[in-house]
């Protein structure tokens, strides 16, 4: 679990990120005229270096500690260049470093913070209105074509990422913190969520894991993780990918938008794309609503446990907890 540490998010801790940085440019061969500049921070920090004496930048993202190991990291990025060498996603390639390898790392007191660089890739972040309808039905064809080379393609020997279940979940040591934290939960509300926690946790126990369902996924393809471009749509941060149910991925993909009106058609359209490249059958388009109440009760604990960031935040913080709840209701209403 993620350490209570609200001071990762304030200015100093930015700043020392910073200065750990520009000590490892010349990992990437990166001149001393580069510039760097802080694009997000939300668990890990992601920075973008320009260079005057490159064409293009670099994107280095630095890991937060007590949460992916190094074996985690370097498993991460072999499936990367997997899916880039399958041509399955459109994906920014790593930029490696200088004297080989992919990962560097520096001190920050008494932590070790791993880098990664990646290639710049262009585009936007897809707009939450009904234009994102084919954006939908692109990213439903790529969920497939994800699926479809996790089906085919042997990791390496010691392969390793985590597992996003519900033990892992919503278990004793659940990953991203206790939902039960939630900001403005009151009595009624924790009643209320620990029916869906058995319902959820019935039906998928009886859904089970099998490998036409259970496999590797992105488990983070929300709109904050899509790059729309003219010529089609890329997909980064692969920092959450593990091993979970491939319909994950469309729940993950309306993360924070669940309640939109829109939302029954971006299924439909995701439906519809992933159809168009691999068999989707009834009993995996019925899990849906299961796996979109998973992640949202998964959301709803992150924002619990990261209260000081700016995603939760722009979420609402109880408000969050508020929408959570009108879910769960029409949740546990649904016909089994």
């Amino acid at each position: 679990m993620r350490r209570p540490d609200a001071v990762l998010y304030q200015d100093a801790f930015l700043d020392r990120l910073s200065s750990g940085l520009e000590s490892l440019l010349s990992e990437w061969g990166l001149g001393p005229g580069t510039e760097v500049e802080l694009l997000t921070v939300s668990e890990n920090a992601t920075f973008i270096a320009r260079d005057p004496a490159r064409a293009n930048p670099v994107i280095l993202r630095v890991h937060r500690p007590d949460y992916h190991t190094v074996s985690e990291i370097e498993s991460e990025l072999a499936w990367i260049s997997a899916l880039r060498l399958s041509g399955a996603v459109e994906t920014p390639a790593l930029v490696p470093l200088v004297s080989g390898g992919h990962l560097a790392s520096f001190e920050d007191g008494e932590d070790t913070r791993h880098v990664v660089g990646f290639e710049f890739m262009e585009g936007h972040e897809p707009d939450a209105d009904a234009g994102l309808v084919p954006g939908f039905r692109l990213l439903g064809a790529i969920s497939a074509r994800l699926h479809g080379q996790v089906e085919s393609w042997t990791p390496p020997a010691g392969f390793a990422r985590k597992t996003w279940d519900f033990a892992s979940a919503f278990g004793p040591e659940p990953l991203w913190g206790d939902w039960r934290a939630a900001l403005g939960l009151t009595a009624e509300g924790k009643a209320l969520l620990e029916q869906v926690c058995t319902k959820l946790e019935r039906r998928l126990a009886a859904y089970g894991k099998g490998a036409d369902r259970f496999g590797l996924v992105h488990a983070d393809l929300r709109l904050a993780n899509l790059l729309a471009r003219e010529d089609g749509l890329g997909v980064i941060d692969f920092d959450d990918c593990g091993f979970s149910w491939f319909i994950y991925d469309f729940a993950a993909a309306i993360s924070f938008h669940e309640l939109n009106p829109i939302v029954p058609e971006l299924q439909a359209a995701w439906l519809e794309g992933y159809r168009s490249v691999r068999p989707l059958g009834a009993e995996h388009e019925a899990m849906i609503p299961d796996f979109v109440m998973f992640r949202r009760l998964l959301l709803t604990a992150w924002i619990a446990s990261h209260s000081e960031t700016e995603t939760a935040a722009e979420a609402g913080h109880a408000a969050y907890t508020d929408g959570t709840l009108e879910i769960a209701r029409a949740y546990l209403e649904a016909a089994e």
